[in-house]
């Protein structure tokens, strides 16, 4: 144990003497929940339109009044034909073109169909999906209005039988906003990047400037080296995860509503992972280059790609989705999430949490093996 120590106590005095891997290690992480927490939203708020206007009418003013007024449709320009309507989609100046027929007031004041023309950029099927939704959301409540104003103009009641009416709440998020989503998968996405990436950076770095030879030669056994030499990482880790929640919570507002404790015993079960995955890589690794590259994109990409992090699971082939049941941030994804948003707990969660200690188990122990072999 005493041996165990001195390896711990040597690491984070290579840690103080490098003060760029410490800033690394506990200011980048903080740095990078505020660029990612701002810039991965892919809420559609702002909705760059061109207004072809055809009627000019009074009613076809009001309908465009009420798509702006609704904040996320933005009138980049009012145009006269369709071929400048199509050159500002086709640069990307705009995301829709709306097109208002020039019959639009005398069909509505003779109470007859109306059809409107929106034209959207469909390069991005995302946004142009989410947008269309707006324009069917808009569009259907300015006929249900048109349609009441002249019922009432002409002594008509008009009270569908039968009729079904949603009531819509939506929990955990109420306003459906997809930071609140993905910040806390940041927080799971930053402790792989430091445990996986800078431990096998770490152990490579040791072996390019001979001190590991150094170590081999000493009495000190394989299985002391590799646990004296993971434990400060797995601490940094644990401190990492303090500093990123505690940035959560002042930067965007987003409280952990479940147990803290039990959110930091899992995120110890997915570090034996991380920190497994992390050995793996030191002992196919002659330099640092190859060990960042085998990290990020043989390990570290698949993983978030197949973690649900960004890409929900449900919509990937299911070849696919069994091979993300083989990736332990999945899990963990599911444990982080249902802590911060939801309150879940043990109770919710034990079988994502038998799964991640099953995983870290074999991985950190099939990647110490590897490693002791190599000392040997």
């Amino acid at each position: 144990m005493k041996t165990i120590l001195h390896i711990i106590k040597k690491e984070f005095l290579q840690f103080k003497r490098d003060p760029k891997m410490f800033g690394i290690i506990l200011l980048a992480p903080v740095i990078q929940l505020i660029f990612l927490g701002y810039a991965v939203n892919m809420d559609v708020e702002k909705i760059s339109t061109v207004i072809f206007n055809m009627d000019n009418s009074s009613e076809s003013r009001r309908l465009i009044e009420i798509f702006t007024s609704s904040n996320y449709f933005q009138i980049y320009e009012y145009v006269n034909n369709y071929d400048v309507l199509q050159e500002h989609i086709e640069n990307g100046d705009a995301l829709m073109g709306l097109v208002i027929p020039k019959d639009f007031a005398r069909k509505l004041g003779r109470n007859n169909p109306v059809k409107l023309q929106a034209i959207f950029d469909g390069s991005d099927g995302n946004k142009a999906s989410i947008a269309a939704g707006y324009v069917m959301n808009i569009t259907g409540e300015y006929s249900k209005n048109i349609l009441l104003d002249y019922n009432n103009k002409h002594g008509q009641k008009f009270s569908p039988a039968g009729s079904i009416v949603a009531e819509i709440r939506a929990w955990y998020n109420p306003t459906l906003k997809t930071r609140i989503f993905m910040v806390p998968g940041i927080v799971g996405l930053l402790l792989s990047i430091i445990t996986l990436i800078l431990t096998s950076l770490a152990i490579v770095k040791e072996k390019e400037i001979g001190t590991l030879e150094q170590i081999i030669v000493t009495p000190i056994k394989p299985y002391q080296l590799i646990v004296g030499k993971l434990i400060p990482f797995a601490i940094l880790s644990l401190a990492t995860i303090v500093l990123v929640l505690s940035a959560m919570s002042i930067i965007f507002d987003i409280t952990t509503r479940g147990s803290l404790a039990f959110l930091f015993a899992a995120s110890f079960l997915y570090i034996l992972s991380t920190l497994g995955f992390g050995l793996f890589v030191s002992t196919i690794s002659r330099t640092q280059q190859q060990a960042m590259m085998l990290a990020i994109f043989v390990v570290m990409l698949p993983m978030v790609f197949l973690s649900g992090f960004a890409f929900p699971i449900e919509n990937m082939p299911d070849v696919i989705q069994w091979l993300t049941y083989a990736v332990p941030l999945r899990y963990f994804m599911t444990i982080i999430r249902g802590v911060i948003l939801k309150g879940t707990g043990f109770t919710e969660l034990w079988g994502e949490v038998v799964v991640l200690f099953t995983m870290g188990i074999a991985v950190l122990g099939l990647s110490a093996l590897r490693f002791s072999k190599r000392l040997e």
